[in-house]
């Protein structure tokens, strides 16, 4: 991987905690609104860590591929991601 790996895994290890507190939330039968505004706030983490690891694997990967004439490959790789994300 060739994003900032300190700040991906500094975020998902933040990801990490907030998951394990939804799970006592849960347990302790919070308030719905609250446990679906954490919700939000883990999903918002792992746009950040997407964001991330997709910046890398365009400036890297792709430009690299794109340098050694290998470049329909990881458009195609680019795209399939792009289509999930509009779908969600």
């Amino acid at each position: 991987m060739r994003s900032d790996q300190q700040y991906v895994i500094k975020m998902l290890k933040t990801a990490r905690g907030q998951i394990d507190g939804l799970i006592k939330m849960v347990e302790d039968d919070r308030y719905c609104i609250d446990i679906a505004h954490q919700i939000m706030a883990v999903q918002a983490v792992l746009r950040k860590v997407s964001k991330e690891v997709l910046h890398g694997h365009l400036n890297h990967c792709v430009k690299e591929a794109f340098t050694a004439g290998a470049a329909q490959e990881k458009i195609d790789e680019v795209m399939a991601v792009i289509d999930q994300l509009l779908k969600g």
